[in-house]
């Protein structure tokens, strides 16, 4: 099989110490951690960013006033350089000459297929062959190589400044997001609501379970089981599989991400999310709540999953959908040969799936098979939802995901962020 070219060495096993992560306890899908109020206060969550020596313009606004200042500007920062993206300009991001060599000039790699292959993820060689880059020109093709170097690049700086020196090993928690799949040896880090579904279908499809992505319902993707997560192997297994296989994680704007969660879990129909985050968060928060939205957890509004969301003494934990991407991750411990956004899913996603050489007719699916009827959450969407919220809320909301704006170049979302 083929794998994207790395320009840098892979991912250290598991017994290696690496860097530690961002003092950023969050729970996913805890209903179990009920009894975690003091490690998930919001100060304390900073603790390790607000150690590090940076200059304090670079930290978020962290603000204790319990006053509510009147709304300010929305007006949404424009992007800086990849259309869709609001991605800053990765230009300002140094790349070696070597690094940009590796990716420029080196080919999809051939992999066997047997599990126990010891072949490695990090070779090249020379150029890109006609037929490995599709349907991409050869000025489109570096232009994207060079947009995942210089994105690893600004990873590994941004690690290196945000994190304490306490040193730490990959365990099968760091890993629990990760999604194998063997034949083409990829590791895929699921971020919901980017593109994730959509995601598990194509790895089902390179499994060889089904014929083509679009036969695969919503239940079959996350509840199937035809997707083995990684922490479900042994540690040998483990240490193999993140030292040779392209791993691979998808992020979406933070803000723009939340929303799509909120819509989708709380303005439609369902019973799991309703009933274990809506009747808590409806309880804590809304003033004379009526018994019907007691007893059923129906109606949550967007002020209250933000009141939620901020609270650190929280009624419920923290969800995977909308829990920090580097925390879902860990991009510090765990070096991804492949970071891709949302924002140009379909032209990134392709060219993936051609550097690992999946057959043509192999491609991302696009559509929406959660409440279809619904306008995709977008930027005019976005501004709208937060709209509902005061300033200071705003802030501190942008705070929460700060890291992630960070770690995947995002630009602010409101001009009266600082």
């Amino acid at each position: 099989m083929h794998v994207p070219p790395v320009p840098e060495a892979a991912t250290k096993p598991i017994c290696v110490t690496l860097r530690s992560a961002p003092r950023q306890s969050r729970e996913t899908l805890s209903t179990q951690d009920r009894e975690r109020g003091k490690s998930d206060n919001y100060q304390d969550r900073t603790e390790g960013i607000l150690s590090s020596p940076i200059p304090p313009m670079q930290f978020p606004h962290f603000e204790a006033s319990k006053q509510t200042p009147t709304p300010g500007s929305r007006e949404q920062s424009r992007q800086a350089s990849s259309p869709g993206s609001r991605e800053q300009d990765i230009t300002l991001v140094h790349v070696s000459k070597r690094q940009r060599k590796l990716l420029k000039t080196s080919p999809p790699i051939h992999h066997s297929t047997n599990n126990d292959s010891s072949s490695s993820s990090t070779s090249s060689s020379s150029a890109v062959s006609p037929s490995a880059s599709g349907s991409f020109t050869p000025d489109r093709w570096k232009k994207l190589g060079d947009i995942q170097i210089a994105r690893r690049q600004l990873m590994k700086e941004m690690c290196a400044k945000y994190k304490s020196s306490i040193s730490k090993t990959i365990t099968a928690h760091h890993v629990r997001n990760l999604f194998v799949e063997d034949k083409y040896k990829l590791l895929y880090c699921q971020v919901p609501k980017a593109g994730c579904s959509n995601w598990k279908r194509t790895l089902i499809v390179l499994a060889g379970l089904a014929p083509n992505a679009q036969s695969i319902q919503h239940d079959t993707v996350h509840e199937g089981h035809y997707l083995r997560e990684l922490n479900t192997f042994d540690r040998k297994g483990i240490m193999y599989r993140l030292e040779t296989y392209t791993k691979v994680m998808f992020v979406r704007e933070p803000l723009e991400r939340m929303v799509s969660a909120y819509r989708d879990k709380f303005e439609n129909p369902n019973n799991y999310y309703h009933n274990l985050f809506g009747k808590p968060i409806i309880s804590k928060y809304r003033a004379n709540p009526s018994p019907e939205a007691l007893t059923t957890g129906n109606g949550v509004t967007f002020k209250e999953f933000v009141q939620y969301l901020l609270d650190v003494h929280r009624p419920v934990g923290m969800d995977i959908h909308w829990d920090q991407t580097n925390q879902l991750c860990n991009p510090c411990l765990i070096d991804y040969n492949f970071i891709g956004k949302f924002e140009n899913m379909e032209e990134e996603s392709n060219f993936l799936l051609r550097l690992t050489g999946a057959p043509p007719n192999v491609k991302l699916p696009s559509f929406k098979d959660r409440n279809p009827a619904d306008k995709r959450t977008s930027v005019n969407i976005t501004q709208k939802y937060f709209s509902q919220v005061s300033t200071l809320e705003r802030q501190r909301i942008y705070d929460f995901y700060y890291t992630d704006y960070l770690m995947f170049n995002y630009t602010k979302p409101f001009k009266d962020l600082y």
